[in-house]
């Protein structure tokens, strides 16, 4: 059969992240290498680099099955794809899956949507598969678009998975219910890495720093085998609190830039959320990244009972931490989650309206400001933390100019969106 897997552009109302990061889409990758081993015909799309509309692969590639992956903010969009394929085909077979579908499949029933496979193995089954095992991905049929992926200024970047699930539990995430954490061998990741061309690698574990020993394992097999990348990868602050010997062996071994969900600067939010890591772990970990030159990329959750005085204690938080880079993320009750069930009744944006839940608009009244003073806040807390004389300084000595201005260029249109929302309330 001829199998079209595609990843979705982003909802126009969505803000993008794709303005500053655009990753490969790994788990089609990871398909296609299945099912071309059962001699099954396979295109990829991928829509966000894509110029040309869904219908023109449809009629141009005439598929049997049509599989799309996607996010909850691209739930409206994925039922719009299928909608087009069938009125093209009605005898098209249109599946869907991704991390959504495997927690919510329900929110994709819909009359063009065929199957909402939970596990990439259903999706194997439907494509009459007798031979599941895993194999690396295959990124040959990407190998066009390889030099357009990237995230901040990880250019050309290649993504790798080393484990799947989390072996942690904060109440706000619903990693933990995708699937059990599962730990790949290092030799197997290690073998993957030799099979990448590009040298700059995103490790898209939710937490790839987590065992001591197993981070040891890595580097001993880097350093024997004469490897030489850049690696981005998720890590929690006690872990890097923790581990300043492994953090600057992984430096010595390439390691760039590491993504922290330092969450909050108050103990009593990383308590409520179950975080089970204390102010003081976010403190040490952001000295000991910035020690060893390694860029430190927070993450924090904004509360929905903060005030102008909540940002402005955030704001020297980080400033003291002297963080450059850092994603403001408004609490999101998401679904899977026991939190969602608590606030449901107190959305600001229907659950109808999915592609704003990109864990960037508010879609919970804050009780304490209005919308557009919750928005402007944020708009000034980046402002005042990233694009200081410093900081921008810092940026084009490290990085360079180009890389620079595309990187300001790509956040000044995610402003733009914020600014929209302020107008609009």
């Amino acid at each position: 059969m001829k199998i079209l897997l595609v990843r979705p552009k982003p909802h126009k109302a969505t803000i993008g992240l794709q303005s500053v990061m655009i990753c490969e889409p790994l788990e089609l990758m990871v398909l296609a290498a299945v099912l071309r081993a059962n001699n099954h015909m396979v295109v990829i799309v991928d829509m966000i680099l894509e110029r040309r509309s869904i219908e023109h692969y449809i009629r141009k590639e005439t598929p049997d099955i049509v599989g799309i992956t996607g996010y909850i903010s691209h739930v409206g969009v994925i039922k719009e794809y299928a909608r087009k394929v069938k009125e093209i085909n009605k005898s098209v077979i249109v599946c869907v899956g991704g991390v959504h579908a495997t927690v919510c499949p329900l929110d994709f029933t819909d009359p063009h949507i065929d199957n909402v496979c939970q596990s990439s193995e259903e999706f194997y089954k439907i494509a009459g598969c007798t031979d599941q095992t895993p194999r690396f991905p295959d990124r040959s049929l990407l190998e066009r678009c390889s030099d357009k992926y990237y995230y901040l200024f990880q250019t050309s970047c290649a993504l790798l998975k080393a484990s799947y699930g989390c072996p942690y539990n904060c109440n706000f995430c619903f990693c933990k219910e995708i699937m059990p954490y599962y730990a790949r061998p290092i030799t197997e990741v290690v073998e993957e890495l030799l099979t990448i061309q590009q040298q700059e690698i995103y490790i898209v574990d939710d937490n790839f720093l987590y065992d001591r020993n197993r981070m040891l394992d890595f580097c001993e097999q880097l350093e024997s085998q004469d490897i030489h990348k850049h690696f981005l990868v998720y890590g929690r602050a006690d872990f890097i609190a923790a581990n300043e010997d492994i953090i600057a062996r992984l430096k010595k071994n390439g390691l760039t830039a590491v993504i922290v969900g330092l969450e909050s600067a108050s103990q009593y939010e990383l308590d409520s959320y179950s975080k089970l890591t204390q102010l003081d772990d976010n403190i040490m970990a952001a000295k000991i990244l910035r020690k060893h030159g390694i860029e430190c990329y927070a993450t924090v959750i904004l509360g929905l009972d903060w005030d102008k005085a909540d940002f402005t204690r955030l704001y020297h938080f980080l400033k003291s931490l002297d963080i450059v880079f850092v994603n403001l993320q408004p609490f999101t009750p998401m679904p899977g989650t026991s939190y969602f069930n608590q606030y449901k009744d107190r959305l600001l944006i229907p659950y109808d309206q999915l592609e704003k839940w990109d864990m960037a608009h508010l879609v919970v009244q804050p009780n304490k400001l209005s919308v557009r003073q919750y928005y402007l806040q944020i708009i000034k807390l980046y402002f005042r933390i990233t694009v200081t004389p410093k900081h921008s300084a810092y940026m084009f000595r490290r990085y360079g100019w180009r890389q620079t201005m595309k990187l300001s260029a790509g956040a000044f249109r995610i402003t733009l969106q914020y600014f929209a929302k302020i107008i609009g309330g």
